[in-house]
């Protein structure tokens, strides 16, 4: 994980050159499809021509041509999303998910596990084989240097990044982290934000972000282009950058309609905004 310093010399009126720093924004692929792009190569030859740095994928399968296509537009493989189930009688995964964190070897790949399941009313008495199936997972992860985050999800098991950093502490492997992910942040409560970065921050793998409104209860009003939205996203950077925290930034775009090229564009100038007020401030 590292900050990418680009220097654009942004000049302002009557003010010097600018050099602004910024993380590596990647794409996940929520946003990368639609009716005209749709193969693995268009996907990655459009985040590519946008200015982003990679784009995350979902699922384990077909890792070949993912890579492939990554390899060839010179991006990076960003994010792997795939999860684990709490189940009645043991936790579950995907059949290729072992599989596809060997394929992704010696890439400084971060492999994305939402904990599926309905939230136990008391983590202490439900935890164990859930803390179990990620060290094992970790182990098997740590011998081709996978990193593995764990992305909170409303309504999962693990719906808050505190139960993520819970889990994360109890497994105690130094390749398991946690997702910050600002639309299931802002769906499950919203609250103190400055407190749950920092309290992620020594597990911090990935941040995602997206356009929201600050009262935004339906996913249409929570995941937008960056561009628009009444929440403003600058306090998380602001947050990120006093904690000097630069691991890689995400783009969701679940559910956005219309064209990628234009949704995945607005959100590019978006981002570009905020980082000329992360500087400005």
């Amino acid at each position: 994980m590292r900050l990418r310093l680009v220097c654009p010399f942004i000049v302002l009126a009557g003010l010097s050159p600018l050099c602004l720093a910024e993380w590596e924004f990647f794409a996940m692929d929520t946003g990368t499809r639609d009716s005209q792009t749709r193969s693995y190569d268009q996907q990655a030859a459009l985040v590519k021509e946008l200015g982003f740095s990679g784009i995350g994928y979902t699922g384990a399968n077909n890792i070949p041509e993912m890579l492939a296509a990554t390899g060839k537009h010179k991006i990076r493989f960003a994010p792997l999303y795939n999860g684990i189930e709490v189940r009645n009688n043991g936790v579950t995964h995907h059949a290729n998910l072992e599989k596809t964190i060997a394929e992704v070897k010696g890439r400084e790949a971060i492999v994305w596990l939402y904990v599926g399941g309905r939230r136990p009313a008391d983590p202490s008495g439900a935890d164990a084989p859930v803390v179990a199936k990620l060290q094992e997972l970790a182990d098997h992860a740590d011998k081709s240097n996978v990193r593995l985050a764990l992305y909170p999800h409303a309504g999962a098991y693990a719906d808050r990044v505190q139960d993520c950093v819970r889990l994360v502490k109890a497994a105690d492997r130094r390749n398991l982290g946690v997702t910050f992910n600002l639309c299931h942040f802002l769906k499950v409560d919203g609250r103190e934000l400055d407190k749950r970065l920092e309290e992620a921050a020594p597990h911090l793998f990935v941040v995602t972000i997206n356009g929201a409104d600050k009262d935004g209860t339906g996913w249409n009003t929570l995941i937008q282009p960056l561009d628009v939205g009444t929440y403003d996203v600058l306090p998380i950077l602001r947050k990120l950058k006093s904690l000097k925290w630069d691991g890689p930034v995400g783009l969701q775009h679940y559910g956005i309609r219309g064209s990628s090229r234009d949704n995945l564009g607005r959100s590019m100038k978006g981002w570009k905004t905020l980082l000329e007020r992360l500087d400005a401030k």
